[in-house]
């Protein structure tokens, strides 16, 4: 990268006008800075206000223009046409009939995650997801009955093992391995470390379940070099992909994952909460006739075990309420209920925007994007270093996201000045903020907007504040953003 004059709004405005996906920035609302600080939704119309500086897609990605209209048209349908809606194909509806609106979406899906249609499933949430792959794919015995997890896992993911191993009368404190960081000095996991852990283990352990990326550093896991070590040894791999679906480009056919979950509420954009997805490779979610069953008048099909619902079963005989389970081959076969028509509305709708790149395209461009995040904070950060940054300086092991760990005692003056410029950021106490170009729609501009706020916050930090800004804190106020609760 160029280092002519890179700290200035000129350098970052002739990238932006360089960069070949800056029309994707137009498909997304950004709040204003005004939008942020206002207690209504109702606009004012009589106040211009500039766009924040949103880097946050980490925790929530911004809303795609087109939501508003595919949610408007499930809302038409559903108004118009009632049930009926299950199955009409609407001539000026961008949504499939509710009947096949998940089946709608799996192949854009599967193109984001490197996957044959017929192993994505959009469904569920991802804590849930976990629950249903593990009660599939961890089938402990008395010589293998171990599940090894990152150490910093996050809670959802610590507690969703946690209680499988209990589920099975077992005991977390030896059935639960945690891989720590061999420094303490360092939060970061080495893939040595991690195959070593592995070799340590192998004879006992079932599962393995990682993050793709993590998500309080940012680091991005070898995923095919663990995946292939692990296999060797008989163990059933797993993956998180909560921070890495939308971030980094990912082949889990070809990586040959057993299994992975996702929420799609980051840098997939489909809104707080929304629904979530899961990967089951075509070697385990197979369907064959089975056995001839007398008391079925017919046979009984063979498939790997899982917990079932109807919408799992086979389509062609859904409907009939025979109380006969023969799931859909793939993925499909481990849905329960019919998913939420609204929520795949707004996956739809982020399908089609993201259908106007790459995965490979965005990558490139994010890779840019956090190397120039990076290069300002090392080069033209606080004159006084009050952080470090304990993201991977190498781009091959991050995605989107920095990790910012903060000198004691300065997260909170630092966040409320970053709040008060309209800079959106994560804050992960008690020192850390997660920052994240998502290249759909950050730009080198909020890159350069965002550290020259933050060198300022920081050194007001470390000189203690000042007088304007403790009454601002005392009379504003500042609000505790609940954002902890967000992976």
């Amino acid at each position: 990268m160029s280092s002519q004059n890179e700290y200035s709004a000129e350098y970052a405005k002739i990238q932006d006008a360089q960069d070949p996906l800056r029309h994707l920035r137009d498909d997304f609302i950004i709040p204003t800075r005004a939008d942020l600080k206002r207690k209504t939704l109702a606009e004012d119309s009589s106040t211009a206000s500039e766009p924040s500086t949103y880097l946050c897609g980490n925790s929530l990605g911004l809303q795609p223009r087109l939501t508003s209209k595919y949610l408007n048209s499930y809302l038409s349908a559903w108004a118009t046409k009632g049930v009926l809606g299950h199955f009409t194909e609407i001539e000026d509806s961008p949504l499939a009939p509710w009947l096949h609106v998940d089946d709608d979406v799996m192949e854009p899906m599967a193109r984001i995650v490197g996957a044959k249609r017929e192993e994505v499933a959009v469904m569920e949430t991802l804590t849930a997801n976990l629950h249903l792959l593990m009660c599939s794919f961890y089938r402990p015995t008395k010589d293998r009955w171990k599940v090894l997890i990152e150490g910093k896992a996050f809670p959802s993911d610590h507690y969703a093992v946690e209680s499988q191993i209990q589920h099975h009368d077992l005991d977390p404190a030896s059935a639960m391995v945690l891989i720590e960081p061999p420094d303490p000095s360092s939060p970061l996991l080495s893939t040595s470390h991690i195959l070593a852990t592995i070799d340590e283990h192998a004879s006992e352990t079932a599962l393995l379940l990682l993050p793709g990326i993590q998500f309080y550093t940012g680091q991005f896991f070898d995923m095919k070099t663990i995946t292939a070590h692990a296999h060797e040894r008989g163990i059933v791999v797993g993956w998180d992909l909560a921070h890495a679906v939308g971030n980094v480009p990912l082949q889990l056919h070809n990586w040959n994952v057993d299994f992975a979950a996702w929420c799609n509420y980051k840098y997939m954009n489909c809104g707080p909460g929304a629904i979530g997805g899961l990967f089951v490779h075509e070697k385990h979610s197979g369907v064959s006739a089975g056995q001839e069953n007398a008391t079925t008048d017919g046979k009984t099909p063979s498939y790997r075990p899982r917990l079932s619902g109807w919408w799992g079963n086979d389509k062609s005989s859904r409907f009939r309420m025979e109380n006969r389970f023969v799931p859909i081959p793939g993925a499909g076969g481990f849905q329960l209920s019919n998913p939420s028509v609204a929520d795949l509305a707004a996956v739809r709708a982020s399908l089609d925007t993201h259908a106007k790149t790459t995965m490979l395209d965005l990558r490139s461009k994010s890779v840019k994007l956090t190397a120039y995040l990076q290069q300002l904070l090392l080069e033209h950060g606080p004159k006084e270093r009050c952080y470090e940054i304990i993201t991977p300086l190498n781009p091959e092991e991050r995605g989107a996201q920095l990790s910012l760990k903060l000198r004691e005692g300065l997260l909170e003056s630092v966040m409320e000045h970053l709040e008060e410029e309209g800079v959106v950021v994560d804050e992960r106490r008690p020192d850390v903020i997660r920052v994240a170009p998502a290249p759909l729609y950050n730009n080198y501009s909020d890159v350069l907007r965002f550290v020259q706020v933050f060198r300022a916050a920081c050194e007001r930090a470390a000189k203690g504040g000042s007088a304007e800004t403790n009454s601002l804190m005392v009379n504003g106020g500042r609000e505790e953003k609940g954002w902890g609760d967000v992976k």
